[in-house]
């Protein structure tokens, strides 16, 4: 979980909101914030609550997780 702390500052700060703000946001609605986990890469979308697997639009690969896969909700 260490690595995802510097995504999850990034996907805070990008969207505005703590990860507390995300987290509710995202049980609540059909999209939750999302962001590529490649090291180079900080791509930041909406997708599935469920997403660990996205596309980054950016590089290419399906790396991008959602705030609720990331804080191992799901």
């Amino acid at each position: 979980m260490s690595a995802s702390k510097p995504k999850l500052q990034e996907l805070s700060e990008q969207y505005g909101m703590s990860c507390e703000e995300m987290m509710e946001q995202a049980t609540f609605d059909s999209l939750a914030p999302s962001i590529c986990m490649n090291e180079d890469c900080d791509y930041t979308t909406d997708m599935e609550p469920d997403q660990s697997e996205g596309w980054c639009e950016v590089c290419g690969t399906n790396t991008v997780k959602s705030i609720l896969v990331l804080m191992g909700i799901l």
